[in-house]
């Protein structure tokens, strides 16, 4: 049965229209929104049983995410315990398709060069199982991948590339495989638990800081230009000190392209309240339906990193203490946890999802013996 959800009272997410850069596009619309989200939201995972062969990689992990690739994992850990979840599928705004990308690459039996078959494969089963793919061709359907082979393992189901919500940390709109606003950006973070100390008294005596691998050209540029400058700390090999007293130091920090578009950099810099600089071109960066970026970090294009001092350096005293305090304030949408919090990521990755959604819902006539 159809189930419309309506009259919705206005609320209040407090701090966050005291700045004249707000971190929201709307937030009026958002927070009406979000709270219809959690009242009518409705997702269906195909099942699977414990004694499947590969329920390793179909069901959520049975240990406390971490690494780089967590997002996908606690996502998936967190959806199957939400109000969210429904098991009938006549009710479903969208199905979720439970695979785990990062799982499969670790499998002994299916490893990387296996990825896509494999996808193949549980395709065409649950096409033939059930009825709910054929009838809109998958479209009404998603997946989560962190790991950038998630983008490439679907090379042998063309329709889960054009039709299937992708949810993906490697979310460049520049190469084949992301379409920007049919798929949305999962934040690539860190675990962590809570929030660092005394952060507001931090001393950031440094202008901009980077470390990590040079593995791309933007990165070279970015060493090539900035290496020895005294405000500008680039750094490449393994640290002498501390990264988080690095960026706790710093006012500004860099998110710079590597092999892919997404790193951990950006939820680092928001976690230790250091303002995100992010030379990228083509990315689309996590819940930008809903944040407005330039409230809270500075883009920066990848032909501009010779005049990354002078930008950095026109951005008065005022202007970068609001631009921290938004990152401050945005910083909880870019959190795990093991039990959500409202407005965590958790939350922010289901209301993209809400805002991908069917605005029909398709009532199957197919036998109920399905």
């Amino acid at each position: 049965m159809l189930t419309i959800c309506f009259g919705f009272d206005d609320y209040h997410l407090g701090g966050y229209y005291v700045n004249k850069i707000e971190v929201f596009h709307d937030g009026h619309i958002f927070l009406r929104d979000y709270k219809e989200m959690k009242r009518c939201f409705k997702i269906y995972v195909y099942p699977h049983r414990r004694d499947d062969p590969f329920a390793n990689v179909l069901l959520p992990v049975d240990f406390e995410p971490g690494g780089n690739y967590a997002s996908e994992s606690y996502f998936k850990k967190v959806l199957f315990k939400s109000q969210f979840i429904t098991e009938d599928p006549e009710e479903a705004d969208l199905f979720f398709l439970p695979f785990s990308i990062a799982r499969l690459r670790h499998d002994s039996r299916v490893g990387v060069g296996g990825i896509q078959d494999f996808i193949r494969d549980y395709i065409l089963n649950v096409s033939r199982k059930y009825p709910y793919w054929n009838r809109t061709g998958g479209a009404d359907h998603f997946y989560v991948a962190c790991h950038s082979i998630g983008r490439s393992a679907m090379e042998k189901t063309s329709e889960v590339k054009f039709n299937v919500i992708q949810v993906v940390c490697s979310s460049s709109y520049f190469l084949a495989g992301y379409i920007s606003h049919k798929d949305a950006c999962l934040p690539q973070i860190w675990p962590r638990k809570g929030d660092p100390p005394n952060l507001l008294s931090s001393k950031r005596k440094k202008l901009a800081f980077f470390a990590g691998g040079i593995n791309s050209p933007v990165r070279e540029k970015l060493l090539q230009v900035w290496r020895n400058d005294t405000e500008i700390f680039v750094h490449y090999g393994r640290l002498k000190t501390s990264y988080a007293d690095e960026l706790l130091g710093s006012k500004f920090c860099l998110h710079v392209k590597g092999f892919e578009v997404n790193t951990a950099r950006i939820a680092d810099s928001l976690y230790y309240g250091c303002v995100p600089v992010i030379i990228s071109n083509y990315y689309d960066l996590p819940f930008a339906d809903i944040v407005n970026w330039k409230g809270f970090s500075v883009i920066v294009p990848t032909l501009d990193i010779p005049l990354l001092k002078e930008i950095l350096k026109k951005i008065s005293s005022d202007e970068y203490l609001r631009l921290q305090s938004n990152v401050l304030k945005v910083r909880k949408h870019f959190q795990w946890h093991q039990k959500p919090i409202d407005y965590d990521a958790f939350y922010m990755v289901m209301y993209e999802l809400w805002l991908r959604r069917s605005f029909l819902r398709i009532k199957s006539i197919v036998s109920k013996n399905y």
